[in-house]
């Protein structure tokens, strides 16, 4: 069983388990897919990086993986 997705994951790691968050990252308007610094940076450090709330950030990406809207 997969582990809860939380903002101490590895941005890579996220879209690699849970592809459908790609999308997420894209409407918000992120580099996250392609960027270098995905493999080494946490949800949480990315999402302070863009000045977002990562508690928002890792229930828009968990409805993502859940199929939901």
């Amino acid at each position: 069983m997969e582990p809860e997705l939380d903002d101490g994951w590895i941005v890579a790691d996220v879209m690699r388990r849970r592809p459908q968050t790609v999308g997420v990252f894209v409407a918000l308007r992120m580099a996250c897919p392609g960027c270098a610094m995905s493999p080494f940076e946490t949800v949480a450090e990315a999402a302070a990086e863009y000045g977002l709330d990562a508690k928002e950030l890792v229930a828009r990406l968990a409805a993502a993986a859940e199929g939901r809207p």
